[in-house]
């Protein structure tokens, strides 16, 4: 039993629409990554095929103003790059960006990446790439939560995420384009999809076939 996602977008010019996601929903430069990058490029390459789009906005250093809200606490303004709601927290490549994420926790782990500069994006990027490593095992995982967060990186986690923006921002679920909103509520539906998988094949006592 595992987690879904629900999204349900305000568009500038139409009705409201609602949509499921597993894995994670972005805003801002995650969804113009998913939804500008070469796909042939990625097909050959993967994750590198993004090194041209993440250049640009570290270049750019475009920001976007959000007004948010998890569950029911009060509201906060925050400018950031790009916002990632994640039911699980691995990327493509072992990247670890929601730590604390995990499919059937009944929870949605959200990501501000917020870095002002080339220095704080390169610090970014090193804590993304060292996570990764280190969730491989038991004693990296302790090493893991003991190390500070980043303030370029605020986390929070709740059962919905409630948004709103100053101009319309790129979306995206699970890789796939959404256009522009102009606001968006983002919930948790708890433990609503049974995946099943084959089980073991029984022995014939023959040895492997």
């Amino acid at each position: 039993m595992i987690d879904v996602g629900l999204a349900e977008f305000e568009h500038p010019h139409g009705p409201v629409s609602t949509h499921l996601f597993l894995v994670m929903a972005g805003i801002g430069l995650d969804a113009s990554m998913a939804t500008g990058t070469n796909a042939a490029l990625k097909r050959r390459v993967g994750w590198l095929a993004y090194a041209d789009p993440i250049s640009r906005s570290v270049v750019g250093n475009k920001r976007f103003t959000m007004h948010y809200r998890v569950d029911h606490a009060r509201e906060h303004t925050v400018r950031a790059h790009t916002v990632i709601v994640g039911n699980c927290g691995t990327l493509t490549a072992g990247i670890l960006l929601l730590p604390d994420a995990e499919v059937d926790d009944g929870l949605l782990d959200v990501v501000l990446l917020r870095p002002k500069g080339f220095w704080q994006w390169v610090r970014v990027g090193w804590r993304l790439m060292i996570g990764g490593f280190l969730d491989r095992s038991y004693a990296g995982r302790v090493v893991l939560r003991s190390v500070p967060r980043l303030r370029a990186m605020e986390y929070v986690q709740g059962r919905s995420l409630t948004a709103r923006f100053e101009s319309p921002q790129s979306v995206e679920l699970d890789g796939d384009g959404f256009g522009q909103v102009t606001a968006a509520r983002i919930r948790i539906s708890p433990r609503s999809l049974v995946v099943r998988v084959p089980g073991p094949r029984p022995s014939t006592g023959q040895g492997p076939t």
